[in-house]
């Protein structure tokens, strides 16, 4: 996957408290991603734009969106790539 499919596929970082809370306890960024994209091509696009192994992927439907829970191994790596993003 090229950078340019990944940018198609996840669109944006969502962020509000409850978001911030599951970056420290749980591992976890939300993003809002394509709503045709499966959680196979969310986690390549995750590897492809920021350099980081997603271990889990949970999708929900909402009306912002499709939003998608990517889990990381460690909450420092989650932690380094929300800062990374403009999250923290």
């Amino acid at each position: 996957m090229n950078v340019e499919q990944a940018t198609k596929i996840i669109i944006k970082p969502y962020i509000t408290e409850k978001t911030f809370a599951m970056v420290e306890n749980e591992s976890k960024i939300c993003f809002i991603v394509d709503r045709m994209a499966s959680k196979p091509e969310i986690a390549q696009a995750v590897t492809t734009l920021y350099n980081q192994k997603a271990i889990n992927v949970n999708t929900a439907r909402t009306i912002y969106g499709k939003k998608a829970f990517v889990q990381f191994e460690s909450t420092e790596k989650a932690r380094d790539l929300a800062t990374k993003i403009g999250m923290l």
